[in-house]
């Protein structure tokens, strides 16, 4: 396909997804929009979960499989960017650049379909649900998808308005942080708020919880490691007057690796219970552990490096986070950033914001990048064979 042509679909499938977010699990007209435009291409598809899809490319040598994943959920934010081609579904919206990661895996399809003498080896498109919540790709991998097409690598891409247009950008080793959610709620015991001693402060305890709890970053995690703890809310106490005998706390937890996220458990567990106690009070600690650390194969962000040339630039970590990782527990794998960040076009909103949008352009660096990718990839297989 030329590269007017192939930017020309890039857009319109943009902006035909763009239309119709949905949540996680939930990507029905999703799902039954990327199935329709592959069998209008002529490629066949597996269902692989109930909205999530698989394209299958045989390669004519034994080269090792290289997939491609591509996110199709939304976020329940309400739009207000203003385009022509904006959200119709109330309250929901494409604000995290799933639908350009979607359209980019469909343009990729055409573009295999279109250059079957390009296959050297295998090559897998996953189009995976519930990226946002609850986790869409740890659901794929457990339904065996990866172990039968024997997939060596995999890729996948977020479009970023921190990186400029026109860069792509990725490290290796750790790039995103492991992350959770953790639920800490204080019981005291009720009494007037004029005779306190015959109580036992939920409130009062709460608030030297958390206090200590922030101590576990600069006293129990090495200070060459990194993470984050941030309680976002506070729920708890009847009237002013009241000693309240219940708090809830809820907040996030993350760090860059496995040790520093498991101290970071342990800690907060025995600090809420024992600072808990001492008010007279019990804590109950609940965790939701969620994505595991983005950590990049460095072979594959060399082979990123090698075929962007001077597009290439060198990603800081973030303490976002991201499914993906879970691909990556089950395989080597390569995530990168495709910049999307235009000053002079007003692309500046960060990922969630109901403003988000970005240069459709961006898209066809997108797949030009992944073709660049499996060709250089499937070279290298070949010699190994």
């Amino acid at each position: 396909m030329e590269q007017a042509a192939l930017l020309e679909e890039l857009r319109a499938l943009r902006r035909a997804l763009h239309q119709i977010p949905e949540l996680g699990m939930e990507e029905v007209e999703t799902a039954a929009f990327i199935r329709k435009k592959l069998e209008e291409y002529g490629i066949a598809y597996e269902e692989c979960l109930p909205t999530g899809t698989a394209v299958f490319f045989p390669g004519r040598n034994k080269a090792d499989c290289i997939a491609f994943r591509a996110d199709i959920d939304a976020l329940p934010v309400t739009e207000e960017t203003g385009v022509s081609f904006q959200s119709r579904h109330p309250g929901k919206m494409h604000a995290c650049g799933h639908d350009g990661h979607t359209a980019m895996l469909l343009g990729l399809a055409k573009y295999l379909s279109c250059h079957p003498e390009e296959l050297a080896g295998d090559v897998l498109l996953l189009f995976q649900p519930a990226e946002e919540g609850p986790g869409g790709a740890k659901l794929m991998v457990e339904t065996g998808i990866l172990d039968k097409y024997h997939v060596k690598y995999i890729i996948g891409c977020h479009i970023f308005p921190d990186v400029p247009q026109g860069k792509v950008a990725s490290r290796p080793g750790a790039m995103m942080a492991r992350n959770g959610e953790v639920s800490i709620t204080i019981h005291g015991t009720s009494a007037h708020g004029a005779m306190p001693q015959l109580g036992n402060d939920a409130v009062l305890a709460a608030g030297n919880v958390v206090t200590a709890l922030h101590t576990i970053l600069s006293r129990n995690v090495s200070p060459l490691d990194s993470g984050v703890l941030t309680f976002g809310t506070v729920h708890g106490g009847e009237a002013c007057n009241i000693i309240a005998d219940r708090v809830q706390l809820e907040g996030t937890m993350r760090a860059f690796s496995d040790a520093a996220y498991d101290t970071m458990t342990e800690r907060i567990q025995m600090v809420a219970q024992g600072i808990a106690a001492g008010y007279g009070c019990s804590a109950d600690v609940e965790f939701r552990h969620m994505y595991r650390v983005v950590d990049n194969d460095p072979f594959l962000v060399e082979t990123l490096k090698d075929v962007s040339g001077s597009a290439f630039m060198e990603a800081k970590p973030y303490m976002l986070a991201e499914d993906f990782s879970l691909f990556q527990q089950a395989r080597p794998g390569l995530f990168f950033f495709l910049g999307a960040g235009n000053e002079e076009k007003g692309f500046t909103y960060p990922l969630h914001n109901h403003c988000f949008n970005f240069d459709e352009s961006i898209l066809l660096t997108g797949v030009e990048t992944y073709i660049r990718l499996f060709k250089a990839l499937q070279q290298k297989c070949e010699k190994q064979i």
